[in-house]
């Protein structure tokens, strides 16, 4: 990484750090740091969807239920609420690496669980490793961003942090659909790639420059997340609407693929894997375009994406178009990024960075619940009663959600999204 000349000196994790220095003295990180910093938040979230092609090979190989299937997609929901219980405190009390480098290792192990799974049990273990993994990374990896970046990037550290969330989430079903059509042995190809990704992710936590922990060691280790008094406001705006547009994804990537099965009667993983990369591409996209925008425009816009999207999933179920479902498809992607992005922003501009990995843990488990929920009610309902009745009931449900979010954020104060 290029360095400015004669640039001031910082120690940071005990090694000295040069750049540019900021007014008043602050130290300025170069821009590629805070770039180089979001990519084990992209590394690890590519595994959390590189299964999702590979399902209907499971299935046809071990033998499960649509039931079944969102079980194991959900038990990934246990080990990551699990997870956020205790990284956020871990990694503003102990630092990010300590809480980031296990998160790694887990995962290595998950893929090693998943290429050689011949089992139900199995799939739920290398689901829950990856949940594990994922929850340490939505709290300490994307705090490390915001660490990285320093106070005068707050912005685009949480544009930085949340498009690395999305598009990670989004190439991993499509570099697994690709790999498993064309290449041989497919559950087991996808994850000795993903093995590489996250080796190189571990190098980039082990060189990642980041201040030392400020946070003092008080109360419970293991606790529910939360942010410091006065803050709450923001936290349950970002819920409000982030939690509709993941439920909304996540329905996509656990029944997506029977869905597309039943309307093209393919079962091709390249279509499946394809329809949620540019699902996440288009939640990634938005981020971008919306930046600018104040917060409560972005929320508000999250909440209309994802009604929007449902109506569109309904109409798609009962008229058997595929077209339409992949409309839908992208809606909820543009929900789950504004949503996500206005949440994050909210509480990168209120929250203090002693504080931010719980805060940033405590707005994921207010999204990741009705996230595994939900399609998990869903996958079940549509085995009692038809894909069609069950999709339709989930879509009308989280209708409900999302209007509800919607005007929670028109009804809240203006002063309550703007930054402190």
């Amino acid at each position: 990484m290029p360095e400015t000349r004669n640039a001031p000196v910082q120690v940071v994790d005990g090694r000295q750090r040069s750049g540019t220095a900021e007014p008043g003295g602050r130290f300025a990180t170069p821009l590629g740091w805070v770039w180089l910093a979001a990519w084990p938040v992209t590394a690890v979230f590519v595994l959390s969807n590189a299964a999702t092609p590979l399902y209907v090979l499971w299935q046809r190989d071990i033998g499960f239920s649509k039931g079944t299937l969102t079980v194991v997609f959900a038990f990934y929901i246990v080990g990551l609420i699990g997870s956020l219980l205790v990284s956020g405190v871990v990694s503003d009390r102990l630092g990010r690496k300590p809480v980031l480098l296990p998160a790694l290792a887990l995962a290595l192990a998950a893929c090693l669980i998943f290429a050689t799974a011949t089992t139900v049990a199995a799939l739920i273990v290398a689901r829950l490793f990856t949940g594990i993994a994922v929850g340490a990374i939505v709290s300490a990896g994307m705090a490390a961003v915001t660490d990285v970046a320093g106070p005068e990037r707050k912005r685009i550290a949480a544009l930085l942090a949340s498009c690395a969330m999305v598009f990670g989430a989004g190439l991993g079903p499509l570099l697994a659909g690709v790999l498993s059509e064309t290449l041989p042995a497919p559950t087991v190809t996808v994850f000795v790639v993903e093995a590489v990704l996250l080796l190189t992710a571990v190098l980039a936590v082990l060189s990642m420059p980041l201040p030392r922990p400020a946070a003092p060691a008080k109360g419970a280790w293991v606790r529910l997340p939360g942010v410091p008094r006065g803050s709450g406001r923001q936290l349950a705006l970002g819920i409000a609407v982030f939690a509709p547009g993941i439920t909304a994804t996540s329905f996509v990537l656990s029944l997506g693929p029977s869905l597309l099965s039943g309307l093209l009667g393919t079962t091709s993983r390249i279509v499946a894997g394809a329809m949620a990369f540019v699902m996440f591409l288009v939640a990634t996209g938005v981020q971008f375009a919306v930046q600018r925008l104040d917060r409560r425009t972005i929320l508000t816009a999250g909440a209309l994406s994802t009604t929007l999207s449902m109506i569109t999933l309904i109409v798609a179920v009962h008229i058997s178009s595929a077209p339409v479902l992949i409309a839908s498809a992208l809606l909820a992607g543009a929900g789950q990024g504004m949503g996500q992005l206005g949440g994050l922003s909210l509480l990168n501009s209120r929250i203090p960075p002693r504080h931010l990995a719980e805060a940033n843990a405590a707005l994921n488990v207010g999204g990741y619940v009705p996230a595994g929920l939900l399609p998990v009610s869903a996958g079940y309902l549509s085995d009692a009663v038809g894909l069609t009745s069950g999709a339709t009931v989930f879509g009308a449900v989280l209708i409900g959600l999302a209007v509800i979010g919607g005007l929670v954020v028109l009804a809240s104060p203006r002063q309550a999204t703007e930054p402190a």
